[in-house]
């Protein structure tokens, strides 16, 4: 089980790991952004060293905040999977190209694979939602904001996402088999934006689908990727942050890890 760096924003990706160790996470995911330290190999390589995290993903900056880090469409996506290959995480996680990169929309089934194989990572397109404008959607992805019907091998799953576009994460889990590569865990509901709410705060199946991995025996790696932006002070954080890491370890069955994680306090 391991934290986002997301999760800390807008903090440092410094305080992701030494949030991760505190808490006891078992590695960090960490998103590209304009944190100088989130771009460089070095400092990450230290830091995943001081707090004994191993760096489990990159999260590649394909965000609308991260347009400008990295350049161009294709240039974040090799220079995530090159930092990838550095740091020693395997997997990169990409979001579906926006409707106005056009080249880079029309060839990027192809383009990742390519990639993925010059690097030897895996590239996982997260399934996203669809973006309204006064009350009509509009089209924001191309093709689609939902990977799943799309020729990608390797999808991210994230339960927040799937509450937005009003989407059973469970069922959907269940039919995406093995193409399933990795999961953000976070919870949501289906008439708001996005909330990245701890896990069993909103309307999504999220202990069924963990425990439905769990029995499964999915190989792949969950990530905490909820928001903490409201939290007063870094009490309450690391609360929101430990509940979800109970959360997560109980519902996969992670054995006398699971088990030890009960004794930690919840939120009220």
């Amino acid at each position: 089980m391991a934290l986002s760096s997301a999760s800390v924003y807008p903090l440092a990706v410094h305080d992701a790991f030494a949030v991760a160790a505190d808490l006891g996470y078992d590695g960090v995911e960490v998103m590209v952004t304009n944190n100088q330290d989130s771009q460089d190999p070095d400092a990450l390589r230290n830091l995943r060293e001081r707090y004994q995290q191993p760096i489990v993903a990159i999260h590649a900056p394909t965000l609308l905040l991260t347009q400008q880090v990295w350049g161009k469409a294709w240039n974040k996506v090799v220079m995530s999977a090159a930092m990838a290959a550095e740091v020693g995480a395997s997997t990169v996680v990409v979001h579906p190209p926006f409707r106005w990169q056009s080249g880079y929309a029309e060839n990027f089934p192809e383009g990742i694979r390519n990639i993925m194989e010059d690097f030897g990572v895996t590239i996982a397109v997260e399934n996203m939602y669809p973006w309204k404008v006064r009350g009509r959607e509009t089209k924001a992805y191309v093709p689609h904001w939902d990977p799943r019907p799309l020729d990608y091998q390797h999808i991210t799953w994230d339960f927040s996402h799937a509450a937005s576009a009003g989407v059973d994460s469970l069922a959907e889990i269940k039919l995406l088999g093995d193409r399933l590569s990795h999961v953000h865990l976070a919870d949501g509901f289906y008439t708001s934006w996005d909330d990245h709410l701890v896990p069993g705060h909103g309307d999504q199946p999220c202990a069924e689908s963990l425990q439905h991995l769990g029995s499964s025996g999915w190989p792949g790696i969950v990530v905490a990727e909820v928001s903490t932006r409201k939290a007063r002070g870094a009490g309450e954080r690391e609360e929101w942050l430990g509940e979800t890491l109970d959360f997560a370890r109980r519902n996969l069955g992670l054995g006398a890890a699971a088990q030890a994680a009960e004794t930690r306090p919840r939120r009220t």
